[in-house]
Order: C-alpha cells, then sequence, then structure tokens
C-alpha cells in the first residue's frame, strides 16, 4: 500500500469510528431518553425493541436486531455499488449497534423538543461524519444508493412510505406525541445533513472567459464533467466572448470556481442551484 492509500484508509476509518460513536450516544442519550422511534432502520430497530417490552417485557439487543435488518442490503450494496464501500458502511454498522448496547445513556434533558431537535442534529453530525468517509450508516441508505446509481430512479418517495409506516404502527402502540416528536427529529435531521453534505446537489455554472480552452480542461480535470461552449457578444462592449455552460457537484463547486478564477482571472462565473437533471451526469463512483 502507498503512504496517500494507507493516509485514506486511517482517515476513512478515524471518521466511521467517530460517526458511530456520535450516532451510539445519540441513540442512548436522545433517541432512548425521549422514546423516539427515528426513521429508518434505526427507527425500525427500536420499534422492534419496544414493542418485545410490551409483549414479553424483554429487549433484544439493538445489535442483533440491526445485524439482521442490514444482512440483504448489505449484500446488494457489495454486489452492486462498491465493495470498499460497502466494508466501510458494514464497519459503521457493527461499531455503532455494539456501542449502542455498551454505552450508557446520559440523558441531557427532559425537554421532548430540545431532544427531538439537538437529537436531530447530532444524528445527521454522524451521518454526515460517515459520508464524509465514502461510506454509509446502512439500511435504507443503501437502498436509495442502489435505486438512484442504478436505475435512476428516486427512492424518496418509497423511503418516505417506509418511515410513515413506522411512525404510525409506533404511534398507535405508544402514543401519538411521541411519533410527532419523532417527525420533528427526523425534519431535524434531513435539513441539517442536507447542509452538511452535498455530494448529490449539483450546481450549474455559467462562465463568461476569454480562455475557454483553458478553463474547460481545468473543469473537466477535477470533476470529469462536460461543459457547453456558447459563442456570444457583450451588449454593451459589442465584443465577441465565449460563454462555458457545465454542471457540477455543489461540493466540487468552491475548487472549480478558484481553478477558474486562477486560469482567467477575469472570468465571469454565474452558479445556480441545479434542482432536477435529466440526462447522462458523471457521477463518482463508490469505491
Amino acid at each position: 500500500m502507498t503512504k496517500k492509500s494507507i493516509s485514506d484508509t486511517l482517515r476513512r476509518t478515524c471518521l466511521i469510528l467517530a460517526g458511530s460513536f456520535i450516532m451510539a450516544v445519540n441513540l442512548k442519550s436522545f433517541v432512548r431518553a425521549g422514546g423516539l422511534i427515528p426513521g429508518g432502520f434505526n427507527g425500525l430497530t427500536r420499534l422492534i425493541q419496544e414493542i418485545s417490552v410490551l409483549l414479553w417485557h424483554w429487549e433484544p439487543p439493538f445489535s442483533v436486531i440491526n445485524f439482521i435488518l442490514n444482512a440483504v442490503p448489505v449484500v446488494i450494496s457489495f454486489k452492486f455499488i462498491g465493495k470498499k464501500f460497502t466494508g466501510y458502511s458494514c464497519l459503521m454498522i457493527v461499531v455503532s449497534g455494539i456501542l449502542t448496547d455498551m454505552v450508557p445513556a446520559w440523558p441531557v434533558t427532559e425537554d421532548i423538543l430540545l431532544i427531538a431537535i439537538f437529537g436531530g442534529l447530532i444524528n445527521a453530525l454522524a451521518i454526515s461524519l460517515c459520508l464524509f468517509a465514502n461510506a454509509t450508516s446502512g439500511g435504507t441508505d443503501f437502498i436509495a444508493i442502489f435505486l438512484s446509481e442504478k436505475y435512476g430512479i428516486d427512492s424518496w418517495n418509497y423511503i418516505f412510505a417506509g418511515n410513515v409506516v413506522i411512525l404510525g404502527i409506533a404511534g398507535a402502540l405508544f402514543g401519538w406525541d411521541k411519533a410527532l416528536y419523532s417527525i420533528i427529529f427526523q425534519y431535524t435531521s434531513t435539513q441539517v445533513l442536507h447542509i452538511l453534505y452535498k455530494r448529490y446537489q449539483k450546481q450549474t455554472l455559467i462562465i463568461v472567459t476569454k480562455r475557454p480552452e483553458d478553463v474547460y480542461e481545468a473543469i473537466a480535470e477535477i470533476t470529469h464533467h462536460d461543459a457547453t461552449l456558447i459563442k456570444g457578444e457583450g451588449c454593451y462592449s459589442k465584443q465577441e466572448c465565449d460563454v462555458l455552460y457545465s454542471v457540477v457537484g455543489r461540493d466540487e463547486v468552491n475548487k472549480v470556481v478558484n481553478t477558474v478564477r486562477e486560469t482567467d482571472p477575469q472570468a465571469f462565473v454565474n452558479m445556480i442551484r441545479t434542482e432536477n437533471l435529466a440526462g447522462r451526469f458523471y457521477q463518482r463512483p463508490n469505491d
């Protein structure tokens, strides 16, 4: 292994371990303390635990249930998404599951609204660390990435429907107030995650430049994305100009813009948020 690969492995492993610890503490000190049922497989695991306590007065280990639920998604991810990606994701699932069973609960507050809001924020932080390591926390993330990258299917509605079913069962069995607070938890987590992690968000760049070839080469080298050259004319100067049109990931925008300005200090760059995209778009593969 090269020094770069060793450094990358250590970085990703440290991010996974930190994310696993934060998620485990959050599950014990916020989610469990507030009686919340979050979305995804963690929420389904908590629901199964609560039902077991209700029916048999026995709580099965979080890790065992979570491992069983993730078994099939892990196989799908290993086969279709990426081996290293799946391996690091499994590390996240295993470590966070074991720590959830081991770490003690440290109740921070008894205010369930604060628990829902800050629990969701901390949950997003844990998942973001995992995503920065190019891995996932498992469960519905595997399914969403698989459907998105292999079939171009937006799985949000299906995952949302599954979460609604989980919350509906939890509300019917344990009270609708906890289900509603769980929605606040999930909403907070989703919004913070959207801010922290931008890989799957897109940005349109419109660049007016006198050096289109050099600027295009800079964009292609950084992002592997193509660009369209449009011939234009300045309305005021009446001089011909070149306009490059390209769509890149939002996590790449700052690096691209800085490189464009270095290549052509006089370039004019307009950045537009892209909501939807149809057609071929290069997505960095999961390793």
